[in-house]
């Protein structure tokens, strides 16, 4: 077995229990639960290779750090449960993790979604360019790196285009972004480019939500996608043009595309999240509840003076 067919086995467990365990009517499910944390820990854990080849330190630390954290939130359902408590922020975590884990994973696995998407991402940033007059591109044919270096064109895809687990080079499926002549520009638009990760956490996360009135996780939904999108436009559009106009920059060994994907735009988007959360948080009280309950292990309790 491969490591992606390992990790699928990984993912398919983990939805599983998580799911089962979210919309049950069964009071006591922290043994799935906890199934369900380390799979899907397990899943995202093994991905850090990946990173590490591409040598994004923001998502290696993110994915490294999956597998202590699952183990740890599996550890602390079954506890509180064996003790007879229930935890909703725990609760609503494996809902979250659930609606967030399924759709993407569903999109990442099945080529045409990911082309679609990606073909979609790469045409707004390139139409954003062309109307305020920074850069005349075009968008090039959907293109498949292999693991070995080698591309072809999608329509020449070897693979299942419906379902397709073998691993792919650095670039996966892509769209190269061209010049007004038709030469590349040496930028191409992949799966994370579509901020489909971002957009997806808020997803899981208001949806899982079972007392907030749908009205308000709708109005929750209204603010946050259209504002990631519209942001992840700007954030594609800036790349591309700094790399274009700065391509021969460097420092301390980092070149323009390097400093401005994996560090600038990262720090970029991690604040925006930051800010929209604190929104969510004023019409949103459960989730800010919850958020705060999952917080409280990490917060040190202060010592009483009392004697």
């Amino acid at each position: 077995m491969g490591i992606e067919e390992l990790r699928l086995v990984f993912a398919l467990l983990g939805l599983a229990t998580l799911g089962f365990a979210f919309h049950s009517k069964r009071k006591k499910t922290s043994a799935i639960s906890s199934i369900g944390w380390v799979s899907i820990s397990i899943y995202f854990f093994l991905d850090t290779p990946h990173y590490i080849e591409l040598a994004d330190p923001v998502l290696i630390l993110m994915s490294a750090a999956t597998l202590p954290i699952g183990i740890a939130i599996g550890f602390w359902e079954y506890n509180t449960q064996k003790n007879g408590k229930e935890e909703p922020a725990l609760y609503w975590l494996k809902g979250a993790v659930f609606w967030s884990a399924l759709p993407y994973l569903a999109i990442s696995w099945i080529p045409y979604l990911s082309v679609a998407l990606v073909w979609f991402t790469a045409v707004q940033a390139v139409f954003f360019l062309r109307i305020t007059g920074v850069a005349n591109l075009q968008v090039g044919e959907a293109q498949v790196e292999y693991v070995d270096g080698s591309t072809s064109l999608f329509s020449e895809f070897t693979g299942n285009p419906w379902l397709y687990l073998e691993p792919l080079g650095e670039g996966g499926f892509f769209i190269p972004i061209l010049n007004s002549d038709g030469t590349p520009t040496g930028v191409s638009m992949i799966l994370a480019c579509s901020a489909l990760q971002s957009m997806i956490v808020f997803v899981g996360a208001l949806i899982a939500l079972k007392k907030t009135p749908w009205k308000l996780r709708a109005r929750g939904l209204f603010i946050t996608l259209p504002v990631i999108h519209i942001l992840n436009v700007f954030r594609n559009a800036g790349i591309i043009y700094l790399d274009m106009t700065y391509r021969d920059w460097h420092w301390l060994g980092v070149g323009m595309f390097d400093f401005a994907h994996s560090y600038a735009a990262k720090v970029g988007s991690l604040f925006a999240m930051f800010l929209m959360a604190i929104v969510l948080f004023e019409i949103l009280p459960e989730l800010h509840n919850n958020i705060l309950r999952l917080m409280e292990p990490l917060i040190p309790k202060k010592r009483s003076n009392a004697s």
